[in-house]
Order: C-alpha cells, then structure tokens, then sequence
C-alpha cells in the first residue's frame, strides 16, 4: 500500500486562521488531524494548535505502547486533547471560552485498515469509484434536524443556524466525540477527504467526486476543489483547511 497526501491552509475573508492540521508517521501507521478552533483572544487558533500538537504527541506515546489506531483509541486520543484545552483554559482567563473542532483519521499500512474519530462539525470523507462510502456526522443543531426528518440533508449548506455546534474539544461536560467502530477495510483508489467547515460549506460532494476524476494527484484534488470554492464563497467567508490522503 502507497499513501499520498497533500494540504491546504488559507485565511479565507478572515483576519486570523484559527483552523490547524498535522500528519504523523510511525512505522507503517499513518495519521492525519485536522481541527477547527473558536473563541475570542486568539482563543480559536490557539484550541485548534493545542488539539493538533496534543494529537500529534498522543499518537506517538501509544505507537510506542504498541497501541493499534482503532477508532476507540483515537477517540481516547481526541479525549486527551479535549483534556490540554481544558487545562489551557485553566491557566489563561482570556482564553476560558476557546473550543476546537476535530476529525483524526488513523490507517495501518500493513493490515491495510483505516479508523476515525471526530467531534463537531469537521469532516471526513472517504470517496471509492465515483460514491461516498464514509461522511461523519456532524455534531450540530443541523444534523439533529436532519436526524429528526425537519430538514433535507441539500439544505444544510444554506441554513441560517449551520454553525450552532453541540460539541467541541474544551468542553468539560456533554462532550460528544464519534468513532468508528469496526477496522475500515482499505480499498486500492480510495480517497480520503478531512476539511473544516469553511470547506465543505462551499463544496457540494458531486463536486468533490467530480474533481477526483479530473486530478492526478492529492494536491491538484485540492486545487480544483479550493478554486471551486474561491468562486462560490461569500467575501467574509470562514478559514478553510484540508487534508487528502490517496490509496
């Protein structure tokens, strides 16, 4: 098995980019974080630095512990994040209220299996010969319209309350954070997607599949998409940040 991966990063009509990403490798396990911060004071970009770097760190100490990246163990990964935010919060009253989105993919090389973890509304897809076989769920006042049959799943982009979240990293109570359950079986051509919000609001998934057939690589996947974006996004629009990863 053969990953590549590319990575974008921008402002967007922002003046800050409180969106942050991060790889990691060890061996033949292979990982990739992408977080979505908030909170004033430089609270948003500092929550998402501390869940990325706090990721990254985690991730090393249970490789070495001989841990296996299931979807359990990221979600214990995300828990320890959760954990440094808090603490940060503790420590600097300016940045009490700073909270961060997450999504964490995780693959072993080896065993050929793919796990995830992710809490808010920061994305993974996972797109296999022209379908989406993976989408989480977001973690927001939409998606539990959606659940409830109170709104249709084309609508979301375009709702006024799109941004009300129920969870964050930096909660200390009702956190949710999702994983998946059983090891995802890698298949040759697969394309893996982490993006923040910013990104996905403006990139409807036919476009993204659209854009995978036109791409030779990860990296032009992104250009295509983030084109795609720059001209249908509104001029204050969000921080966006994305991660692919190719099978």
């Amino acid at each position: 098995m053969q990953l590549q991966t590319a990575s974008v990063s921008e402002v967007g009509g922002r003046s800050r980019n409180e969106d942050a990403l991060g790889q990691w490798r060890h061996a033949a396990l292979f990982a990739s974080v992408v977080a979505d911060g908030a909170g004033g004071h430089g609270g948003g970009d500092a929550a998402s630095r501390i869940a990325v770097d706090t990721v990254l760190a985690e991730l090393t100490r249970v490789a070495k512990a001989g841990v296996a990246l299931t979807g359990p163990n990221l979600l214990r990964v995300l828990l320890r994040a959760n954990d440094a935010i808090i603490d940060a919060q503790e420590h600097d009253r300016e940045l009490a209220h700073m909270r961060s989105t997450a999504v964490l993919l995780g693959i072993d090389e080896a065993a050929g299996v793919a796990a995830w973890a992710h809490c808010g509304d920061t994305r993974l897809y996972c797109f296999r010969r022209g379908a989406t076989v993976v989408q989480t769920q977001d973690h927001s006042l939409v998606q539990s319209m959606i659940d409830a049959n109170l709104l249709d799943s084309r609508d979301v982009r375009h709702h006024p309350r799109r941004n009300v979240l129920f969870s964050a990293l930096g909660t200390a109570d009702d956190l949710a954070i999702a994983a998946s359950e059983e090891p995802f079986v890698i298949a040759d051509g697969d394309a893996f997607l982490l993006c923040t919000d910013g990104f996905w609001e403006y990139l409807d998934e036919s476009v993204m599949i659209e854009a995978i057939g036109r791409a030779r690589t990860p990296a032009q996947w992104l250009d295509l998409m983030v084109a795609h974006l720059r001209e249908a996004a509104r001029p204050n629009h969000d921080n966006f940040t994305a991660s692919a990863v190719w099978v």
